[in-house]
């Protein structure tokens, strides 16, 4: 009979995908706040300056970071960036892996070199992450991934974006059915449209003016409306398993 898992951050091992800025550099110095030794990753060396400010931060406080390289779309880099947890840390706790990528355009004009990279990024790394995690965790452990509200929504010009996002919401459900026995969660997030420079370059005014006018109070989600729910299903949220949460102030439900 397994214990219930321990629900505190301190000293626990993180990793963190796309962890340089907007919603992974928040949950990054959350999770080092509350005393967590976090990995920042990160995908070019145009994010490496400001991963390395995350992982500063972290480390002038309560918690310890380093920062880690890695194209999540390539299955050996995903193998090397969990080794490089292991063998800084010794040990890995959570994986909360917020890496994506987004495309709005006609599903007729889409090329088929932006079909493989959108299911690469969003769908392939996804399952690579989450299967590294799962080689590594230790008893007790969590694996989140952010996908979309989108996924709940009736629309066109998303087909490559919420599309490539879908198939995680099984990845999750199988993972946390095959890790039964040892207390290790894995669900998904789905924010709504969320108020970061990754939102507004595919969206034109009338189309950002209908997506806060589909939320209560008319607002795009913020980081830190969803910052909150990561910390639940780490600690005393542990019990939801295999669930994707739809966090978007009424945007789309299901």
């Amino acid at each position: 009979m397994v214990n219930n898992p321990d629900t505190t951050l301190n000293g626990k091992v993180a990793f963190v995908g796309g962890a340089s800025r907007n919603l992974g550099g928040l949950i990054s110095t959350t999770l080092g706040a509350s005393g967590a030794r976090v990995a920042v990753h990160y995908n070019s060396p145009s994010s490496r300056a400001s991963a390395e400010e995350v992982a500063e931060r972290i480390n002038a406080g309560a918690g310890e970071a380093f920062t880690l390289q890695a194209d999540l779309t390539r299955v050996s880099e995903v193998e090397r960036a969990f080794d490089e947890v292991l063998g800084r840390f010794g040990a890995l706790d959570i994986s909360v892996n917020t890496a994506g990528m987004v495309l709005k355009k006609p599903l007729t004009e889409i090329t088929e070199e932006e079909y493989d990279r959108m299911f690469a990024v969003n769908s392939k790394a996804a399952f690579f992450v989450m299967r590294e995690a799962a080689r590594r965790i230790a008893d007790g452990g969590k694996i989140i991934t952010i996908l979309t509200s989108l996924l709940a929504a009736y629309t066109g010009l998303y087909s490559s974006y919420a599309g490539s996002k879908a198939p995680v919401e099984h990845f999750a459900r199988a993972l946390s059915k095959e890790l039964f026995g040892r207390n290790i969660s894995v669900n998904n997030l789905a924010p709504g449209p969320m108020d970061t420079p990754f939102f507004y370059p595919a969206e034109d005014e009338d189309a950002i003016a209908f997506h806060r006018s589909s939320a209560m109070n008319g607002e795009l989600t913020k980081i830190e409306d969803i910052v909150p729910w990561v910390r639940l299903l780490l600690t005393d949220g542990w019990w939801a398993n295999g669930q994707t949460l739809f966090l978007n102030g009424g945007y789309t439900t299901r």
